[in-house]
């Protein structure tokens, strides 16, 4: 059985992406740093549903102790899918945006990308088959206020699997980016009215976390053998 590992797996799109990479045959690693509970429970209801999972934790912006927690799930063997859903907000105006405001959003999407590939990738490849995912945003599409610091990080994980894809491509290992835009979950309900969401999406509606799970799951398919380097919007035609 291939595993997949899912940063970030314990938030609303990351849940609905592992249970989608279950659902699918993959034995599913779900990780989360903050609140260890909910990763737990996560991997707990996945069990009870009949598929394979586990839960692990670790700082991301950690380039030892993240290299120290991927080195553990080698000697398991390789991990094949590779799902980069982490990531935080911390949006202000860049005119008062703290250097921690600035630095702590791109160490979680950005650097936590390198941090968690980079050890996994020679095993992946040795095998000569792999998926890498990153998740990013319809921000770093096109730029939203307030997000300099979420745009430049999204932006930046779009160069680097493009760069990434080239490197693999020969080693029957496909790297794209999924970018949703606005997607249901507590923090968007707490954030739009209906009213705004209508007016803001072409479709008058958010997503779901299973519309962007579904892709994931296509992608990390052996029908998407030759599809590689590409960002794919979930984002109802906002872009």
């Amino acid at each position: 059985m291939k595993r997949a590992l899912v940063t970030g797996g314990n938030s609303p799109i990351g849940t609905a992406i592992c249970r989608e990479l279950i659902s699918v045959g993959f034995h599913v690693i779900v990780h989360g740093y903050q609140h260890q509970e909910v990763s737990n429970d996560i991997t707990r209801q996945l069990i009870e549903t009949g598929g394979s999972a586990e839960a692990i934790c670790c700082d991301l912006t950690n380039p030892e102790t993240t290299e120290l927690t991927m080195n553990t799930l080698l000697e398991r063997g390789p991990i094949q899918v590779i799902v980069h859903n982490a990531g935080i907000f911390h949006d202000a105006p860049m005119a008062g945006m703290s250097p921690q405001q600035w630095h702590s959003v791109i160490d979680v999407s950005l650097n936590g990308f390198f941090h968690v590939t980079q050890p996994l990738l020679l095993p992946m490849i040795r095998t000569r088959w792999g998926r890498i995912i990153a998740i990013s945003s319809l921000s770093g599409m096109i730029g939203h206020r307030g997000q300099t610091n979420y745009s430049a990080a999204k932006s930046g994980l779009h160069g680097a699997v493009r760069s990434l894809a080239t490197e693999v491509a020969s080693r029957g290992i496909t790297v794209n980016v999924v970018a949703p835009g606005l997607i249901h979950s507590p923090a968007t309900e707490n954030a739009f009215t209906v009213e705004q969401i209508e007016s803001m999406v072409p479709m008058k509606r958010a997503g779901q976390p299973e519309e962007v799970a579904s892709v994931v799951g296509f992608l990390a398919s052996e029908q998407a053998s030759y599809l590689s380097g590409q960002i794919i919007g979930v984002n109802g035609a906002m872009a």
